[in-house]
Parts: C-alpha cells; structure tokens; sequence
C-alpha cells in the first residue's frame, strides 16, 4: 500500500491550465466513485480549489495507481495526458504526506499563510467521507494534517493579516487606483468568495459597494451579515438583471461566481465599460481574456495578484521556516503511525487467539457450575476475563506499535507468531 498525490497548482500550471480541471462539488461523488473504480485505488480525495488541483489516492500498487489517476484526469478533463503531464506533480508515501499537511498549513498558498485553504482541505475530507472515497489511511492522512494546519496558524500566527486571494485581489485594487472609499464597487457573486471580499472592502473604508447576483435572497443574506461593519456605507443588492447597467455605472468590478462558463465577454462589455478595473478571481474564470483589449479597461485574474502577494511575503518568510520545522514532528508523527500498521495484523491474529481461549475456559467453568449459576454471575465473569486479556495484550500491542526500529519490530512480530503459534490453522487443543 502507498500514498500518492497527482495534481497542479499555481506553481505548475497557469489559471488557463487550472480551470479545465477544476471539478465542481456537484460532480465529486461522480468523480470519486471513477477513482475508486479503478483496480490500484482503494481510497481518494480530491482537492480543488482556485489555486490548485490535487488527488489524494491509497494505491495498493505505485505504477499501476498512478497510472490510474493520471488517466483518470485526462478522461474527466476531456485532455489529452501527453498535454497534461508537463503540468502535474506527483509525490509519493512521505513526500505526499509533508505536501498535505504544507498545503493544509498555508505554506503552499499563492498568498503565504493563506486561512481560507485550511477550510478548503477540511471540505475535502468530509465530501470524501460523505462520498465514501476515504477509509483507514486517507481519513488518518487528513486528520492530521488538519491539526497540523491549526497547530502552525496558532503557534505561528502566520494566518494573520491580509492573507487570502480576496485579500490580495482587494490590495491589487487599492494598489492601481488609491483609495477606495470613495469609488463605485460591484461584486459579481454572492459566495464565501464574495463574503471575503466584503470583508477586505470594508476594511479598506470602501463605502459604495454593489452585490450582482441571481438569487436576491442569498445577496440579502450576505449584506445583512455586514449590517454592523457596513455602518456609514452604501452596501446594496442589485438584481442580476441589471449587470450591464451597474457595470457601466461602476470604477471596479470584482467577480467571483462559480459559474463554469464566462460570463462577461468582450462583445457584451463594449458599450458599457468605461474606465473599469476588472478583478477576476474565479477559476474557471468568469471574464474572456479578449476583455483586455476593450480601450478603458483593466483586467486581472488570479495569477496577476502574485504581485501584491510578493510584497505581503517577506514578513511571513521567518514565521514559514518556523512553521516547516513545526511540521517535520507532524510528519514524522504520521509515519509512525504508518509504520505501527505493519504490526496489525499480529496484533489481531493475537488478540483473536487469546479471545478463543478466554471464551473456551469460561464456558467450561460454566458448564461445571450448572444451572443455578446466575445470568448475572455469568455477565460479572465475562467482564473479568475480557479485563485481564485486555491487560494482558496491552503493553505488547502498544510497544509493538510505537516501536520506531523496523528491523526490530519485525522480530518482535516474529517472536510472538512463533511463541503463540499464530500462523497455525489449526484449531485450538482442548486443554
């Protein structure tokens, strides 16, 4: 059995790249039960964000499993492989591990640090639950790095400040044109995308901000959840009907939908965009990029916000090496647990033996005791003898675990399938 990951990021792959393999939360049953159809992958989980794409597989065999992932992106992606594979990684057993748990810690992130990743990874683990792509070793694999992540963001405090893509889009903003607070704003979308970048406008002093979205409710939602820090300001819905007219009447224009096509074209913006700063940070993105053609507009995606996060990066550079030793413990943690699973089997064939026996003596004794012999003495002896075998196989079981000498851990295993006899398939002697 092995651990591997197979996927891209903003690292490896360009926005243009990244958006023809993002996969939905709508189709991730779909796409799960595909992985774990293939004859190497016994457990998946996939994590797709705006920023990356990645597959978490438990492979019963490396060559063959990988194959299978890779061959299953291209299949989904509808892209040739010989196309994909300039662009994906792939890291195995350790490496994956290490790669996770970075990722979970913000250490991978387009913005250092970034909080809203750590979410995104727990999202994962709990659709790959629900969907029931996880099991023994991936459900281990996540859990901790998850506390991993949470464990660098407090000791570190390397979460702090303006560290998500929202955050570094809204800065990229106030970068080209100065202050906000006294420009027309409008937000394409309502989502947890959209949320933060209230959050970082608002902080910002932005004072005129427009929500464009289809469902009312959901805008109205999200504006009352602003009310307080909204005070002072013009935070309002605008129904979808109208985006070409709030567009025309707006200096910036952020989207942020999880629309799977573009939205605004060059065609559509040409009578209507005047002196407009376009942020998109959608993936798939929501503006063609012919749109930076249009005379009086500014358009950026996610890859140009690189820029800002480069000056936001070298306050953060010292708490990172803080955080990288932090998680050498994490991940050696996780490998001790992985190695504890070779004495598994031993463990059980034990447990199971001493079980036999125990059920064995104590009907005897019963049987000797006749009838008179209460339900209630009966239940008092099972849990007696349960209790001593329990503390019987306690040290073994724990000292085989945590055993970190390979070499010795196989011996100790070998002594006890010897001295118990726990290879034999034949049955147990009456005594």
């Amino acid at each position: 059995m092995n651990i591997a990951v197979v996927g891209l990021s903003h690292k490896t792959a360009t926005v243009e790249v990244r958006e023809k393999l993002s996969i939905a939360e709508a189709r991730m049953e779909e796409a799960i039960a595909r992985l774990k159809s293939y004859p190497h992958i016994t457990e998946a989980a996939i994590l797709s964000t705006c920023n990356r794409m990645e597959i978490y597989v438990a492979i019963t065999e490396t060559e063959g499993g990988l194959r299978e992932t890779m061959q299953f992106l291209s299949e989904f992606s509808q892209l040739p492989l010989q196309f994909l594979r300039r662009y994906l990684f792939i890291l195995l057993r350790q490496d994956a591990v290490c790669h996770l748990m970075r990722v979970s810690a913000g250490l991978d992130s387009l913005v250092l640090g970034e909080g809203q990743i750590l979410a995104q990874v727990k999202r994962t683990h709990n659709l790959a639950q629900q969907y029931n792509g996880t099991g023994r070793i991936l459900n281990e694999l996540f859990k901790q790095a998850l506390s991993a992540g949470k464990l660098v963001r407090t000791e570190t405090g390397i979460g702090s400040g303006a560290v998500s893509v929202s955050a570094a889009a809204v800065e990229l903003a106030q970068m080209k044109l100065g202050s906000l607070q006294h420009l027309p704003i409008a937000v394409l979308g309502a989502g947890k995308m959209a949320k933060l970048l209230l959050q970082h406008l608002l902080a910002k002093s932005a004072r005129d901000i427009s929500i464009i979205n289809r469902s009312a409710e959901r805008a109205e939602e999200l504006i009352a959840q602003f009310s307080k820090e909204a005070e002072g300001a013009n935070l309002r819905y605008v129904p979808y009907e109208q985006l070409w007219a709030q567009i025309a009447s707006s200096r910036i224009l952020f989207t942020c939908t999880a629309s799977t096509e573009v939205i605004l074209h060059r065609h559509n913006l040409a009578g209507c965009a005047d002196n407009l700063t376009i942020v998109d940070i959608s993936v798939p993105r929501n503006v063609a990029v012919d749109v930076a053609e249009l005379e009086g507009v500014q358009l950026f995606n996610v890859d140009d916000l690189q820029a800002v996060v480069a000056e936001n990066q070298e306050s953060r550079r010292q708490m990172a090496l803080q955080a990288e030793a932090m998680l050498e413990g994490c991940v050696d943690k996780f490998d001790q647990w992985w190695r504890s699973l070779d004495a598994v089997p031993t463990i059980n064939k034990l447990r199971h033996k001493m079980e036999t026996i125990r059920e064995q003596e104590m009907e005897k004794a019963l049987s000797r005791m006749g009838s008179e012999f209460s339900e209630k003495h009966r239940e008092a002896i099972e849990h007696l003898t349960k209790g001593i075998i329990n503390k019987i196989l306690h040290d073994p079981m724990v000292q085989l675990r945590v055993q970190e000498d390979t070499e010795m851990r196989r011996r100790a295993m070998q002594a006890l399938q010897m001295l118990f006899d726990l290879d034999s398939s034949s049955s147990l002697r009456e005594t």
